[in-house]
């Protein structure tokens, strides 16, 4: 499209104002000057006309000869609405040699809409021009007017510029070539916000053709012999671990298998490296636990994508976005009736339940995040999640504190997909209360504790031994905090508080789920040969359970040293084993288990390195008579939980 700049005279018509040196062009019937003035009436003609070819010169009059209410041959009225509409002038200049270049639609709809609406809005500030006494005022509109609607070609160097001529002086005064912000909005919000809007409903559709798909796949799956079978599926990649998460794991199956014995039980496991019948038996070494009926096993071959070790930094996100493949992966190979995350990756909750068509419910050992790492990040203290360079520089803090925020949020969004949540503690309570606000569903379920099994161990007066045994249960994970238990050790020894015999040992029990795991525990080992104690460590690593309760039956102390652990089961069954327990005072240990029962002492909490250290020899100088009185104490305690639990059974 073309737009053309041209007066046609008329009979006593005055010819416009022109750039002094710079002659008009004539085109047949029609003269284009390369200055020219109109108001905002004249732009409002070239809105209703950009669609035609009809030339707007026939459309537009001279100032000269336009009357205070004039009808262009468009039928657009000029109204003065009792005084007389205020002039914009826009200048257009061309040098000689130029070239006139027609601007696209777009922009001339920007221009003469950005001009007419500071037009509108100046006529009750701008006194009349034409007519009117009084002195003049000069003002200019909040936004200028527009840029024009023709763009010139011409040399290098030459610019385009708009002015509003003073009513008096003819004064220029310098404004906004083009509305860039205009351009923008008309140009590019609109089309982008109509393809998003296509992209969701075509990814919608797809979701829920998917959603159809699984459903008949479901069908399939669940009927058996001519019966249609509920599936109940546990997803727990790491089942083969052999820590705290999975004896509630083959707990939570067998009171299931006991219940419904009809169902038919899944499991989603990455440990590829070992059979479902090898998974059984090892779960039945370590904690004791024997399956009434089978378990069917989905083997699933990307769970390195949801490996810590994988994202050094963003870790959580990266290990959450990685559990949507890896349960992604699970939901193809089975679609169950109900889905349970027993092990925390709570962004597979929505997945399963809006894409799959499950009931989901989740097991929460530990809140993916806490209020606490928020706090421990804000006030920049060095900790296993949040580098020493972190707590060093204020804006790398901060930036990672609004990261954690914004998790925090989503984390919370997927969790309220959850049908039924059941945490372990009253401390991971308030952190899911807090982050997922699911308080009608969500209800305290303790681990099961083989406690009875501890309990049965007989409680007698220490003799004269040899060897003190301070004993850890927990596995290799970072959180865990071992180096904590070795410096503590260290500093106990350097004290020489108790004199040889009996001469002191501590003793590592835990699982390695992966080779991270078995490289943590040799920095372990390399830790106590730099601290000059090799002699005085032993490491046991995935021990059967006959040899977890004998190194209960004879240790002093039992160390734990994580920080906000969620609850602690191998607290529970130190203390059932007559074991005297010293956890770090947080979480879980100090809410519900290292409690006072009877206004007994049950335990000893601690948190610093030279606080374990100090502990530990409090408790070896204590008489064997008070440190039996504490044991009785804590073997009490548990015994009265185990006692409600079955009860409430």
């Amino acid at each position: 499209m073309k737009v053309l700049l041209s007066h046609t005279r008329g009979p006593g018509a005055q010819p416009p104002r022109q750039v002094a040196g710079v002659p008009p062009r004539r085109e047949g019937a029609q003269t284009y000057f390369p200055t020219a003035s109109f108001s905002a009436c004249d732009l409002s003609l070239q809105l209703r006309h950009l669609g035609s070819q009809t030339p707007i010169s026939s459309l537009i009059q001279p100032r000269a000869q336009r009357s205070p209410v004039s009808k262009g041959e468009s039928g657009v009225n000029c109204r003065r609405d009792g005084a007389r509409a205020t002039q914009a002038s826009v200048r257009f200049g061309c040098p000689r040699g130029g070239v006139w270049d027609p601007a696209p639609p777009f922009r001339a709809r920007d221009s003469a809409a950005f001009a007419l609406r500071g037009d509108s809005k100046a006529r009750a500030a701008v006194p009349p021009t034409c007519g009117a006494r009084g002195p003049p005022t000069r003002t200019r509109t909040p936004g200028g007017l527009a840029a024009p609607t023709l763009t010139r070609l011409g040399r290098a160097g030459a610019s385009v510029s708009s002015a509003v001529p003073g009513p008096q002086s003819g004064g220029q005064s310098s404004l906004p070539v083009y509305a860039a912000e205009n351009r923008f909005f008309y140009s590019l919000f609109f089309p982008g916000l109509i393809v998003c809007g296509i992209l969701c409903v075509c990814l919608f559709i797809v979701l829920w053709m998917i959603r159809l798909l699984l459903q008949k796949k479901k069908k399939s799956v669940s009927s058996k012999n001519g019966k249609n079978q509920m599936v109940i599926a546990f997803f727990h990649p790491y089942c083969n671990a052999g820590g705290g998460g999975e004896r509630v794991l083959w707990c939570a199956l067998r009171a299931l298998q006991k219940k419904y014995p009809e169902a038919v039980y899944v499991v989603y496991t990455g440990d590829i490296n070992v059979s479902g019948q090898q998974i059984l038996e090892g779960a039945f070494r370590r904690f004791n636990i024997r399956l009434v009926h089978p378990v069917q096993f989905v083997f699933l071959k990307k769970r390195y994508l949801v490996e810590d070790s994988r994202y050094p930094h963003f870790t959580l996100l990266g290990q959450s976005l990685g559990s949507i493949f890896l349960g992604w992966e699970a939901l193809m190979q089975c679609v169950p009736d109900v889905y349970i995350d027993s092990m925390g990756y709570a962004f597979t909750l929505p997945l399963f339940k809006y894409v799959g068509g499950c009931r989901v419910g989740s097991y929460v050992h530990y809140p993916t995040i806490s209020t606490d790492m928020l706090s421990v990040v804000k006030n920049q203290n060095v900790g296993f999640n949040n580098a020493a360079f972190i707590t060093k520089n204020a804006f790398l803090s901060k930036a990672k504190l609004i990261y954690y925020h914004l998790f925090a949020f989503i984390y919370g969004l997927v969790g309220s997909c959850s049908d039924t949540v059941m945490v372990n503690s009253s401390w991971t309570l308030n952190h899911i209360l807090s982050l997922w606000k699911v308080g009608n569903c969500t209800n305290v379920v303790y681990p099961p504790c083989d406690v009875q099994t501890f309990l049965d161990i007989p409680l007698h007066e220490e003799e004269m031994t040899q060897e003190h045994l301070l004993v850890s249960v927990g596995q290799f994970r970072p959180e865990k905090n071992h180096p904590l238990q070795i410096r503590a050790f260290a500093k106990l020894l350097s004290k020489k508080v108790v004199e040889s015999p009996p001469s002191l040992k501590l003793v590592l029990i835990g699982g390695c789920r992966n080779k991270d795991d078995e490289l943590r525990v040799n920095q372990l080992r390399r830790l106590s040969e730099e601290l000059g104690i090799q002699e005085d460590v032993e490491f046991k690593i995935n021990i059967p359970f006959d040899e977890l309760k004998k190194y209960l039956s004879k240790a002093t102390i039992g160390l734990h040293t994580m920080w906000n652990e969620h609850f602690g089961i191998g607290i529970v069954e130190c203390m059932a084993a007559g074991t005297i327990i010293l956890a770090h005072n947080s979480g879980g240990p100090k809410l519900d288990i290292v409690v006072p029962h009877d206004g007994q002492i049950t335990g000893f909490l601690a948190e610093t390195e030279e606080g374990y250290a100090e502990t530990m020899a409090h408790i070896l100088s204590l008489s064997a008579e008070k440190r039996l009185q504490i044991r009785n104490s804590a073997r009490a305690s548990e015994s009265t939980v185990l006692m409600f639990l079955l009860l409430k059974k």
